[in-house]
């Protein structure tokens, strides 16, 4: 599946229409920080790897700014946790 994954700064929230359905990752933006809060994938997008493309995604827009990530989302833990080419953006202690 083909997935295109926006930054809504508006909402603070990346994410990705697929067909009639949003899903989504919250986000707080501090300085250099930023905090992933919550993952939403409508259950009909379940299994489908929508979560993991736009989590993915939110972590390369991390990387190339330059962001501590911090975790607070346990989708998003999980995934880091999966991905370990991105531990290294995580604020230390947190994974």
């Amino acid at each position: 599946m083909s997935l295109t994954v926006k930054n809504n700064i508006a909402e603070r929230r990346f994410e990705a229409q697929v067909d009639d359905y949003l899903a989504f990752v919250e986000y707080r933006l501090d300085g250099k920080q930023i905090t992933f809060v919550h993952t939403e994938v409508p259950h009909q997008l379940g299994g489908q790897g929508v979560g993991g493309g736009i989590v993915k995604a939110a972590l390369e827009f991390a990387k190339n700014n330059a962001l501590q990530v911090v975790p607070e989302c346990p989708f998003v833990a999980r995934y880091i946790e999966g991905h370990q080419e991105y531990c290294h953006i995580v604020q230390r202690g947190l994974l």
